[in-house]
């Protein structure tokens, strides 16, 4: 990889963005930011506001990659004007980038675009993936709520390889969930439930859980991008789901506590109803492995979970971490 290197993230605000702006800047890259707020940080952040061609375009000039995070999160209840500002911010803004790239004189190498494991069927009986994986939506005892958040994937991904952009490499990455001990992310959650007690199976807990360690997140962005020979679709996880049961487990054990009251499924309705958030992200059997990067030597440094989990403990009680 080149000395200078650019790389310019849309909707690069959120936790995800600020993993990857914090990996990009300490090597010495430039990262620029594209956000609808401008706010002071060690990088450059540009505004824009997803939805118009402006003077953001030119960042996009001679970038090295752009990777598109935008996107209204999903923790969130899916009322009607959530579903409509969860899909049309994804599929909106890839249009948008889409479009802004195929008119750019020097259009950046690669585009790398956030896509979700959750496209894939709800899978206890085996793991999915780029391949053999199916796409979900039509098991016929689905939720509605499962389905609509693989029409929000496909169209996603659609909006993203229709777009003509032929100098420019293309990458839609699966991701399963992102580990990191940051305050407000998906660990952190997690860990407050065992930290309180409450951190116990859920509903059968036969449901698997794909998950990738921040380490190993950006470790593969950065193979991804040395690797001119690979396009199209890849999943960024774990080699290793395990089922909520395991996975809970391992997470008391790492804290040091042996308590975890189980959660039912009526149980969890009425907790996420509160926490204004769906079942979907706890019920769903998320069963993903990374077939393209182990099959092309990608060497992950925390591929089970049990390691994994007491690293991001460690860390997120170390002193730098309080």
């Amino acid at each position: 990889m080149k000395t200078h290197f650019r790389i310019v993230l849309p909707g690069g605000s959120g936790q995800i963005g600020n993993i990857l702006s914090r990996h990009f800047h300490a090597q010495g890259y430039e990262v620029v930011v594209l956000a609808r707020r401008v706010i002071p940080s060690p990088w450059r952040v540009v505004n824009w506001d997803g939805e118009n061609l402006g003077s953001w375009t030119s960042e996009l000039e001679h970038a090295d990659v752009v990777m598109n995070l935008a996107g209204k999160s999903v923790d969130c209840r899916y009322t009607a004007a959530n579903r409509r500002a969860i899909k049309e911010s994804r599929v909106q803004t890839t249009h948008l980038l889409g479009q802004a790239i195929a008119q750019s004189r020097h259009p950046p190498r690669l585009w790398m675009n956030a896509s979700t494991a959750t496209i894939y069927r709800h899978a206890l009986d085996r793991a999915m993936d780029e391949q053999t994986g199916e796409i979900g939506g039509n098991e016929p005892d689905a939720p509605a709520k499962w389905r609509f958040s693989i029409e929000v994937a496909t169209n996603w991904e659609r909006a993203f390889f229709d777009a003509p952009t032929p100098n420019t490499r293309k990458i839609a990455l699966r991701s399963a969930v992102i580990m990191s001990p940051d305050r407000g992310g998906v660990f952190d959650r997690l860990l407050r439930l065992v930290r309180f007690g409450l951190g116990g199976t859920a509903a059968s807990g036969r449901q698997f859980v794909s998950w990738i360690h921040d380490a190993d997140f950006v470790r593969s962005i950065d193979y991804l991008i040395a690797r001119d020979e690979i396009d199209g679709i890849v999943n960024l996880a774990s080699p290793n789901p395990l089922p909520n049961r395991e996975f809970m487990k391992a997470l008391r054990q790492a804290w040091g506590t042996s308590v975890g009251l189980p959660a039912t499924s009526w149980m969890l309705e009425i907790g996420t109803f509160f926490l204004r958030t769906e079942t979907e992200l706890v019920l769903k059997s998320r069963r993903v492995i990374p077939g393209r990067l182990v099959e092309d030597g990608f060497q992950f440094q925390f591929p089970e979970w049990g390691a994994a989990v007491q690293n991001l403990v460690d860390r997120r009680v170390a002193p730098a971490g309080r």
